[in-house]
This record gives structure tokens, sequence and C-alpha cells, in this order.
């Protein structure tokens, strides 16, 4: 049971961050580290339920958590990018 939820909370993160890369909000950024921190938590409990396949957990992780990265600071840019945009704007038109 533990795994099922697992494998939905890291696809819903991936998913997540995919919505959120097209409509990036500050408050929505919040729950993609949230469904990170989920997926990482439990596959904490799967790793001391499961040890005899801790190589591959760890490089799944690993690979999870670059895509993840990757993700969340393309989010990060794009929300820094349009801040920048909204303050050029404000100063051009106040």
């Amino acid at each position: 049971m533990i795994l099922l939820i697992h494998i939905v909370i890291a696809i819903s993160s991936v998913v997540y961050t995919i919505y959120l890369f097209l409509s990036p909000s500050r408050a929505k950024l919040r729950y993609s580290y949230l469904l990170v921190a989920l997926t990482f938590v439990s596959g904490g409990f799967l790793v001391f339920a499961k040890p005899a396949s801790l190589t591959q957990t760890c490089v799944t992780g690993l690979a999870y958590l670059a895509v993840m990265a990757v993700g969340i600071a393309a989010v990060r840019a794009k929300l820094n990018r349009l801040d920048t945009i909204v303050e050029i704007s404000q100063d051009i038109n106040p």
C-alpha cells in the first residue's frame, strides 16, 4: 500500500511541477516542495521496509530529485522573469 501511495505522490509531483511551469505562482510553488518532501518521506519508509534494493532506490531517488530540482528551478526563474516584467511595466506606466 505504501508503494502505491509513494508512486501516486511522485507522479503527482512531476505533473504538478509541469502545471506550475505553465501557470506559475509563488503560493503554488510551496505545494511542489511539499510533494517532493512527501515523496522522500514515503521513499524512506520503503527503504526501511525493503532494504534489499537500496542501491536502485538511491539511484532512482537521485534521478527524481534531479528532475524535480530542474523543474522547480525553471519555475522560480520564470517567476523572477515575470516579476521583472511587472516592475518594468509599472515604471513605464505609473
